[in-house]
Order: C-alpha cells, then structure tokens, then sequence
C-alpha cells in the first residue's frame, strides 16, 4: 500500500510545486486532479493538460516524477456524466476520454470520475441511462489499459433539494456499477454520514476496490436533532453546507483509520490510499492546506507497512 494525496485542493499550485512539496513531506502518489480550466467546478485543479498531452508532455511528466521518486496513482476528473445538458455532458465524456489518453501515455492505471445524476429523473430512470452511457467509456478506457474508477461520494449539493446527485453512495449501487465494469474509489467518510459502517464494507467488495481515499468526518454534537438526516432545508445558502456534519482531514474526525487500514491489508488491499483534503479549518489558504496534508501525513503513515 502507498500513501498519496489528491492534487486538487492546491489549485493554485504546479505540479512540479505539488510533487516537491509531497516528496519532501513524505507522500509516495500523487492522484493528479486534470479539471480544464473553464470553471465549471468550484475550483479550477488543472495539474496536467490531458486536453493537450502529447510527446513532449509525457516525458515531462515522468521525468518529474522520477526525479521526486513519486507515482501517478490515478488522474481524478469528477464530474456530472449523467449531466442533464446533452452539449455538456457530451463535453465532459469528451474531457473523461482526454483523461484516460494521458493515463495510459504515462502507464497511469486509473482516471476517477463520478457516475452522477440527472436530477429531473428518478433514480431507475437514471440508472437505465447510465446502462446505455457507460459501456462505450468503459471499453474505451479497457482498450488503453485504463479502468475507470468511481467515488463514493453522495455529492448532495448537485441536487436542487441536497437529494444524492451521485448513484454510486451505497453497496447496492456498486454491485450495479460493478456489472457495468466500472471499479470503486472507496472513501469511508461519505458512508460514515449515510449510516453505513465503512470498515464492514472493505472485505465483501475488496476486489472491486482498485483505489482509496483516505478522508475523515466530523459529527457535529445535536446539530441533527435541528435538521434531520437530509441537511438544512430552509437556511442552505451554500449547497454543501448541511449542518450537521463536515469533512475534516485524517486524524481530525471519526474515522478508525487503525480499522480501516488493519482491514484493507487483512483482505488483501495492496493499492494506493489518497488523501482528499477538504476540511474547512485546514484550508483556506496554500499554508493551511499544506498544514492539513501534513496532519493527515503524520496520522497514516504510522499505520502503513514500508
């Protein structure tokens, strides 16, 4: 098992900046965000330019990487493929498949990427949609000798009521998309706040577990008691903001990260496990994020052999 980090929350950052700083701080894997840069996140996390990635590029990128003595576990571009827009969404399978190229120009294994949801449709409408849609990336990706993997994230801010905008949050959706040849990048904070034990579901889907990412959560005392499981109904400003719970960096939350990486080398896990950095009180600014990834560092790689 290798310890990384997601590039994306150093936006501001090169990558040469980025493989540096991880190096120097101890992390052997970059998961490198390749967002284009249009804004059509809420951040711009442009690391490699997969639109725009030949010869020149690749050797670039591994000279890098060399140099650093660090790895590429997987390119992460997280979008909306069910988008209800066919021009968008047709742009972002286009900007998927300019991801998977550059994997497999660098011997890169996997490009992350959400299912998604059209939010004007039910669940199994969507569903049947995604059965159509996601065949054709996946034998493309096969083809390069990519997989594509996809995060567990609810992504609730997607949704015009905080509603799941993302079909891959629970078990019962993986065993779908598994059909599907779509692989898991399998993070246990977005089950700790859906109920869901994250240790319990390591040993029945290791196999499809073909990436990790290490983000912790925090349960904020009696807020639910006010809000209920879904969030904040009448006062949610910000579409991410539910109010009873936040993402915080490993060693900051509820996660047993101990359990959690006892049980993924107990069955077998011998991948790569991704710090996503999203915690509000370590963020903000280039220094703090850094100082987030250190903490989260200085948490994991006691538990990690080698």
């Amino acid at each position: 098992m290798k310890l990384g980090m997601l590039t994306a929350c150093l936006p501001g950052l090169t990558l040469d900046e980025i493989a540096a700083w991880a190096a120097a701080t101890g992390y052997e894997a970059l998961e490198v965000a390749v967002w284009p840069t249009t804004g059509s996140r809420d951040f711009e996390a442009a690391h490699l330019p997969v639109a725009d990635f030949g010869p020149a590029e690749t050797d670039r990128t591994r000279t890098l990487l060399d140099r650093h003595g660090l790895t590429i576990s997987a390119l992460a571009y997280y979008e909306n493929n069910l988008h209800p827009s066919p021009a968008r969404r047709a742009e972002i399978h286009t900007h998927l498949k300019h991801a998977i190229n550059t994997a497999a120009a660098l011997n890169v294994p996997y490009v992350g990427t959400f299912i998604g949801r059209d939010p004007g449709l039910t669940v199994r409408e969507n569903l049947r949609e995604a059965e159509k849609l996601f065949p054709a990336l996946v034998s493309y990706a096969g083809e390069r000798g990519v997989g594509i993997v996809i995060e567990n994230c609810v992504m609730d801010g997607w949704h015009p009521d905080g509603y799941p905008g993302n079909l891959a949050y629970s078990p019962e959706l993986w065993e779908w998309m598994f059909s599907l040849g779509l692989l898991l990048n399998w993070d246990p904070s977005h089950l700790t706040w859906i109920g869901i034990d994250p240790v319990k579901t390591i040993a029945p889907y290791v196999r499809h577990i073909a990436h990790a990412q290490a983000k912790d959560i925090e349960i904020l005392d009696g807020s639910i008691q006010r809000y209920g499981f879904f969030g904040k109904a009448i006062d949610r400003t910000d579409p991410w903001d539910v109010g009873w719970w936040r993402y915080r960096v490993p060693g900051r939350g509820q996660v047993n990260w101990t359990a959690v990486i006892d049980t993924l080398y107990e069955h077998g896990f011998t991948g790569n496990l991704s710090v996503e950095h999203e915690d509000p009180i370590w963020g903000g600014d280039e220094t703090r994020v850094k100082q987030g990834l250190a903490i989260a560092h200085q948490t994991l790689r006691p538990l990690i052999i080698g």
